[in-house]
């Protein structure tokens, strides 16, 4: 399922928080749903240009993000709790390692943060960020093949090669 609610025109500080009914009532009417992928692009300095070589073509560099619910300045955030911190941290990590061991250049970092992201909706939530507003159009599109490889993989659990996205 590929939702296109935009939540962030004129008011990114609060996309979240707009997008989170919506989310909510897709996800209670597909209980098949088996992992959240909230996916955009970083937006950095414009100096910065995140970009790697897959298979010889350009691609932009993938930032793997999570939130935490905690920061060093409150502890807990209790309002902002996410049951499934663990999975979603593991399932990060797991990405993150399955990058480095078949395309070792194309996650950029993994970034944690201390808010939720809407990502205690789901036990498998990701938070994508494809490039950057410094990337061209081509280089994001070139990276979502290795990303969906990687997810394919990861989602079978099983990493072996020859039965996914090549």
């Amino acid at each position: 399922l590929h939702h296109k609610g935009q939540y962030d025109v004129n008011d990114r500080d609060h996309a979240y928080s707009n997008s989170l009914p919506e989310i909510t009532e897709i996800i209670e009417k597909n209980p098949s749903i088996k992992e959240v992928i909230d996916l955009h692009r970083d937006g950095v300095n414009e100096n910065l240009h995140f970009v790697t070589d897959i298979n010889g073509k350009a691609t932009a560099k993938v930032m793997l993000f999570n939130g935490i619910s905690y920061s060093n300045n409150q502890g807990d955030i209790d309002y902002l709790y996410n049951p499934y911190l663990k999975e979603n941290l593991a399932l990060t990590y797991q990405m993150y390692l399955l990058g480095k061991t078949y395309y070792p250049d194309f996650f950029r970092c993994i970034y944690i943060e201390a808010y939720r992201y809407n990502l205690h909706l789901c036990k498998r939530s990701m938070l994508i960020e494809a490039g950057a507003q410094t990337n061209s159009f081509a280089e994001v599109i070139n990276a979502m093949e290795p990303l969906a490889e990687l997810i394919a993989r990861e989602l079978a659990g099983t990493p072996e090669a020859g039965t996914y996205i090549r």
